[in-house]
């Protein structure tokens, strides 16, 4: 039997004892300074030694596969228009329309404006519906504005919300806000899946990703997700390994499992299977599900479509092949 700071870590009286963190600033301060710091050259040489693994082929075509089963294909422009979503929705539930042994992607991710129109097209299929929320992508608004974000999402059809923190917040220290919102507008989702939304690139230190995980975790996240694609430090390996570290262990202090979910800056299948590689050393199999395991992406899926091609034909086609994105 293990303990952290001092709470005896089985499964039951582990939870009990983190669900009551969240009543007081104090106890939540003092639990997530009281984490342990992130060797920061350890976890980046952790990162690049699992980047630099090698598969065979046969592991290599499961892994992309498995990859797409893992896409969440996402648009989230200011231009974004009726007849794009649709055309998204339907490369997501066929990506390679020469080929249907190829699995379809995880989600489709979309403003909630478009969520209507993406329903329309994959209802019954099996493809999650995913819509950011909650002032996406700076987080800054009231909280009821927020929270009726996320509740037009979900009835319009989207069966996951990606939230966005109030980093603003965070990093002055106010955890009990930050906090409050999760778990605010995780009862708004009703009973579609919460992913909170740390934008680690302006978090600053690994030890601040480490905490705002388990702050999203303790408030009832179903995944944590590394970064909105609007800043300029988007997912990283070093960072998506900490958010691992934090997911298995709050597992083992609470027996709840969560998602994790990088985003931004993924673009070539090599990428993805490193990141796979990462989730198998850190958190192992149970992860390696679309169910606990996501890329946020736009162009990754075309390069694992062509990675795929070649792998069966032996000739590489080109990225327009699939559709540009």
């Amino acid at each position: 039997m293990r303990t952290i700071h001092g709470m005896t870590a089985t499964a039951t009286s582990a939870r009990s004892d983190l669900s009551e963190l969240g009543r007081s600033e104090t106890a939540l301060r003092t639990f997530l300074h009281g984490l342990p710091g992130v060797d920061q050259v350890g976890a980046e040489q952790r990162a690049a030694q699992l980047g630099t693994r090698s598969i065979k082929t046969t592991a290599k075509a499961q892994a992309i596969d498995l990859a797409i089963r893992m896409v969440d294909l996402t648009t989230l422009e200011g231009a974004d228009t009726p007849g794009k979503v649709r055309a998204l929705a339907t490369k997501a539930l066929r990506p390679d329309p020469a080929d249907p042994s190829c699995p379809h992607v995880g989600a489709v991710c979309v403003y909630p404006s478009m969520v209507p129109y993406v329903a329309e097209v994959l209802r019954g299929s099996g493809v999650h519906l995913a819509s950011v929320a909650t002032a996406f992508p700076s987080g800054q608004a009231p909280l009821e504005v927020k929270l009726a974000d996320t509740r037009a999402a979900v009835a319009a059809g989207a069966d996951e919300i990606d939230m966005v923190i109030n980093r603003g917040a965070f990093l002055a220290g106010r955890y009990q806000e930050v906090y409050d919102e999760i778990v605010a507008t995780k009862e708004a989702c009703g009973d579609a899946h919460l992913k909170v939304i740390l934008e680690t690139g302006e978090l600053a230190t690994y030890d601040n990703v480490r905490r705002a995980s388990w702050l999203a975790m303790l408030a009832g996240g179903d995944f944590i997700k590394t970064s909105t694609g609007k800043v300029p430090v988007a997912a990283t390996p070093p960072v998506t390994l900490v958010m691992l570290e934090a997911v298995r262990d709050f597992r083992a202090a609470t027996g709840r499992q969560v998602g994790v979910k990088p985003a931004g800056g993924i673009k070539t299948s090599k990428d993805a299977i490193k990141y796979l590689v990462m989730v198998n050393e850190t958190v192992g199999p149970d992860w390696l599900d679309p169910d606990w395991f996501r890329f946020g992406a736009s162009s990754l899926l075309n390069d694992l479509l062509m990675q795929r091609t070649k792998l069966t034909t032996g000739v590489y086609s080109g990225p327009d092949y699939f559709t540009l994105d």
